[in-house]
């Protein structure tokens, strides 16, 4: 699976969640400051609530973070919006054709690199924490 807009909108989310930690963070805030309908808000709640992320009550309006925003990085919070936890960022065609000669090869020669591509990603991401995304936020004028 592709990267979706739904790891920028967690990311967006868990902001919001520091930033405006003495208010009330119901979905129709958070939905208005993201710019969407509240539904597809409860629904990355729902995503990072369940990876520990968040914390919400059921039937109780408002969502605080489950950890202090330095030990929560971008990588979990990835690894927590993706729909399909099994399937890679790159992905090749699943049936080429086996009677051509790139048909034959073409998922080994793409294998190594698209899996070293991740994993350079994953590593980068693991790097950064949501502390270092709100303070850049926070510090621009």
């Amino acid at each position: 699976m592709t990267i979706s807009s739904r790891f920028a909108v967690a990311i967006h989310i868990l902001s919001l969640l520091e930033i405006n930690k003495e208010g009330r963070n119901t979905s129709d805030f958070i939905a208005g400051s993201v710019n969407t309908n509240p539904v597809v808000i409860r629904r990355i709640m729902s995503m990072l609530n369940k990876a520990g992320l968040v914390i919400t009550n059921p039937g109780v309006a408002g969502a605080v973070l489950a950890r202090p925003m330095d030990q929560i990085t971008l990588l979990e919070v990835y690894r927590a919006v993706q729909a399909d936890h099994q399937e890679e960022l790159f992905s090749v065609h699943e049936n080429p054709n086996p009677q051509c000669a790139v048909g034959r090869n073409i998922q080994g020669a793409l294998e190594t690199t698209f899996s070293q591509a991740q994993k350079a990603m994953e590593d980068e991401l693991s790097k950064v924490t949501l502390m270092q995304i709100v303070h850049q936020m926070t510090e621009k004028p």
